[in-house]
């Protein structure tokens, strides 16, 4: 067993690339579904303004894209480099998943994405919508693989113990775990939802700024973020909280560090918490009385929440990450549904694009859903400690024999990169958006003529 010092600094450096590689991913998913249905307006109806807006959001999607996909690529071997016993252990599970992530989805990204990204102009209009719904199925595959391969993790099934591996005994109960059913709708719609605010945080700022060349973009990529959010808010909302229950059902230990709660007799719902994880207590705690009763559907409020004290001390997860964690999902996502709803009624009255104080709030609310499925990601897997793979292998026992020195300095290595990446990629975005759309397309192209050869 690997020392307790680089079982953590191992699990820093692996959060922390993960982080980093969820931040791409968050946009790019749905900004690969945008710019496949704007480009397909403007195949089907000529308009120049879709293809200014694909030809201007498809830079910020590119460079995440790529981003995203050196990235993902680090934390691959980083299973291998800092978790070889996780990955010799789960390899004839987790290793086919992810290798059917590459084969499928990166290689249909990689053979379409240059044609999305450099075909404009170059090859027929048709042919360009097609890439770009190709990019799009691409991105959506690579998230339900990833995801498949993660609920695995939360909720193994379908497998057998053999030579010290899971090896695979039901290829449909591993790829659609119970887990997955919950877990796959929640991160597809939290990806849609981020990229939608993205958008409309941008759009929003064009306005506030005044900019005439970009205030037909920004009015149209304004209306269509806030259709999209004012469709999925409510819908994932509701699948959040089925999720919530799920994992509070399949691990316990999980829902009582993100209550808050050491014992089980609170009917309230707690804001604030300062653990005492030595001793099994709250120095201080600030709560709605019988709020938390009501959200597990008692009205009465004598319904009490579970308590951290049910679970073993070995086996309890840090209620300081569950709980914060949480909390930045959970209100993050009440504060976007608001928003959401009142820009809906703005729009419907007319009134959206005169409400300079709304704007503003919607330049602020940018990054809201990349906050959100930050907290929620942090939830999922600091929830399940101390198991790596739920309830089978504890993480403890699933590091490589390496030195604290040799993980210590990686890991310092990896902030300073990601840190300096992060940097450069929110400086190109500012500089993208600061200089603005190109100008507006002159003319309508036909349908079956390339860009480059309308006059």
């Amino acid at each position: 067993m690997a020392s307790p010092a680089v079982v953590e600094l191992s699990r820093w450096q692996f959060a922390i690339t993960a982080i980093f590689h969820m931040t791409f991913p968050a946009l790019t998913v749905g900004l690969s579904v945008l710019l496949a249905v704007v480009y397909t307006v403007h195949v089907r109806t000529g308009n120049p303004l879709y293809l200014q807006i694909f030809r201007f959001w498809k830079k910020i999607f590119a460079v995440g894209f790529g981003l995203g996909v050196v990235a993902g690529t680090v934390m691959t071997f980083e299973f291998g480099l800092n978790w070889g016993t996780y990955a010799h252990a789960v390899g004839p599970v987790v290793g086919v998943t992810i290798g059917m992530e590459v084969i499928t989805a990166f290689f249909l990204e990689a053979g379409f994405i240059g044609l999305m990204l450099y075909g404009d102009g170059r090859i027929r209009p048709r042919t360009m919508a097609l890439a770009s719904w190709t990019v799009a199925f691409g991105t959506l595959l690579s998230t339900t693989w990833i995801l498949s391969a993660n609920s695995w993790m939360q909720d193994p099934v379908g497998y057998r113990k053999a030579d010290g591996q899971f090896q695979a005994e039901d290829w449909a109960r591993i790829l659609f775990n119970p887990a997955f059913a919950h877990r796959f709708p929640h991160m597809l719609l939290a990806v849609l939802i981020s990229a939608a605010w993205f958008v409309a945080g941008v759009s929003a700022w064009y306005l506030v700024k005044r900019r005439a060349s970009a205030e037909p973009m920004a009015r149209r990529c304004l209306s269509l973020a806030l259709g999209v959010l004012g469709v999925l808010m409510p819908v994932q909302l509701y699948v959040g909280d089925g999720t919530a229950v799920f994992m509070g059902e399949h691990q316990p230990p999980k829902l009582e560090a993100f209550e808050g709660n050491w014992t089980s007799d609170n009917n309230g719902y707690n804001l604030l918490v300062v653990p005492d994880t030595d001793r099994g207590e709250n120095r201080f705690h600030l709560a709605i009385p019988r709020l938390g009763s009501v959200i597990a559907q008692d009205l009465g409020g004598t319904r009490t929440t579970p308590g951290l004290l049910q679970t073993p001390a070995d086996e309890r997860p840090s209620m300081w990450t569950a709980f914060y964690g949480f909390r930045a999902m959970y209100f993050t996502a009440l504060l976007m549904f608001g928003t959401a709803f009142a820009g809906v009624v703005l729009r419907m009255r007319r009134r959206l694009f005169d409400s300079p104080r709304f704007l503003r709030w919607l330049v602020w609310m940018t990054p809201a859903g990349i906050i959100a499925i930050t907290g929620g990601w942090i939830v999922a897997e600091t929830g399940r400690q101390p198991w790596v793979v739920y309830g089978q292998l504890r993480t403890a026992d699933a590091v490589s024999h390496l030195s604290t020195a040799e993980v210590a300095a990686s890991l310092a290595g990896f902030v300073l990169l990601y840190v300096t990446l992060l940097a450069v990629w929110a400086r190109y975005i500012v500089r993208t958006v600061k200089a603005g759309p190109e100008a507006l397309p002159a003319g309508p192209a036909s349908p079956d003529v390339p860009e480059a050869r309308v006059a």
